[in-house]
C-alpha cells in the first residue's frame, strides 16, 4: 500500500491554500492508496511533519505553500537516509524552484500535473546544519530583503522585494568578502554574493541558464559593484542569460563554498529568509531528493 503526506500552509497564497486542499487530495488519491493531510500552525511544523513521514516510511511528501514552506519540508526530508519523493504546489511570492523545474505556477495546474508527474533527481545544499533548495545571498541587498515583512510579501508580492532592493542599490554599500571555492579563492570588496542551485533567482529565470537541478554544483556570482548605473548595464545581460559576462561580475562553479565578511555582523539570506551569520560553509548534496516534475510527452 502506497501512502503520501500532503502538508498545507494555510497562510500561503494569500490564504487560498485551504481552497486547493480537497482538489490536491483527490488528485493524489489517483496514484497513492492513502493520502494523509496535515496543516501547519507555526514555523517548524512542516519540517517536523516531513521528518516524521520519512521515519514512518511514506512514499511521498507533497507541500502546498511558498518557498519558506518548501524549505522547511526539505529540511525535514534531507536529514534522513531513506527519503520519500518530494512534490509541491507553489503558492509563494516568487516560486523559484517551480520556475526552474517547469512546474506550473498556477496552483490548479500544478495539482493536475501531480497525477502524471515523473521523478527527477534534485540537488540539495547545506549551510551549517540547515538545508536549502535554491539560493543563498549575502550583501546589503540581501540584508534589505530580510526586512520585508510577511504582510508586505502577501500584499505586494515581488514588488516588496524590489522596493527594498532599490533602497540598497542607492546606498551602494560594499562589504569585504573572502570566498573559498573548489578551484581557488576571492578576497576583496563586493556588493553582493549569490550562490544558486537552480537557474532562477528572485523570479529571474535567466540568472544562471546553464544551472541544472541535478548538476551537483553551486553557481556563484560575485557582484563587485552594484550602483544603479551598474545595475542598468547588467540588466540586458541578465535578460539574455549572460550575466556572468557582465563587467563587475565574477562567476564560479563549485561543490563547496566558504564565505566570510570582515568586521561585519552579516547573515545569509537562505531561500528568501534570514539564515546563519558569517562565516559559513556550504556543500552540495548531489541528487539528494527525487522531485515530482511534469511528464513531457514525446513528439
Amino acid at each position: 500500500m502506497t501512502k503520501a503526506l500532503l502538508i498545507i500552509n494555510p497562510s500561503s497564497g494569500k490564504e487560498k491554500a485551504e481552497g486547493y486542499a480537497a482538489k490536491a487530495k483527490k488528485t493524489l488519491l489517483k496514484r497513492f492508496d492513502r493520502v494523509e493531510e496535515k496543516h501547519t500552525e507555526k514555523g517548524g511544523d512542516a519540517t517536523e511533519f516531513a521528518s516524521d513521514a520519512a521515519l514512518e516510511g511514506f512514499d511521498a511528501v507533497i507541500a502546498m505553500g511558498g518557498d519558506g514552506t518548501l524549505n522547511e519540508v526539505i529540511n525535514g526530508l534531507a536529514r534522513h537516509e531513506t527519503r520519500p519523493a518530494f512534490g509541491f504546489i507553489p503558492l509563494g511570492t516568487v516560486n523559484d524552484l517551480a520556475r526552474s523545474t517547469g512546474i506550473p505556477l498556477k496552483p490548479k495546474k500544478a495539482i493536475d500535473m501531480l497525477e502524471t508527474a515523473v521523478l527527477k533527481p534534485m540537488d540539495v545544499g547545506k549551510i551549517g546544519d540547515q538545508y536549502f533548495m535554491n539560493v543563498l545571498a549575502v550583501g546589503m541587498i540581501a540584508q534589505a530583503v530580510d526586512q520585508v515583512s510577511v504582510e508586505k510579501k502577501t500584499k505586494f508580492g515581488p514588488v516588496a522585494y524590489f522596493v527594498e532592493g532599490l533602497k540598497a542599490f542607492n546606498r551602494h554599500e560594499l562589504l569585504d568578502f573572502k570566498l573559498v571555492y573548489d578551484e581557488g579563492k576571492f578576497e576583496g570588496e563586493a556588493a553582493l554574493v549569490v550562490a544558486g542551485l537552480t537557474n532562477s533567482v528572485g523570479g529571474m529565470e535567466n540568472w544562471a541558464p546553464e544551472a541544472e537541478i541535478d548538476d551537483g554544483l553551486l553557481h556563484v556570482f560575485v557582484l563587485t559593484k552594484l550602483g544603479l548605473f551598474d545595475a542598468a548595464n547588467m540588466l540586458p545581460q541578465l535578460v539574455r542569460g549572460t550575466l556572468k559576462n557582465s563587467d563587475g561580475v565574477l562567476y564560479y562553479k563549485t561543490q563547496h563554498l566558504e564565505i566570510d565578511v570582515s568586521g561585519e555582523d552579516i547573515s545569509v539570506n537562505v531561500d528568501g529568509d534570514k539564515g546563519p551569520t558569517m562565516p559559513v560553509n556550504i556543500d552540495v548534496f548531489p541528487s539528494h531528493l527525487n522531485l515530482f516534475v511534469p511528464h513531457k510527452k514525446k513528439n
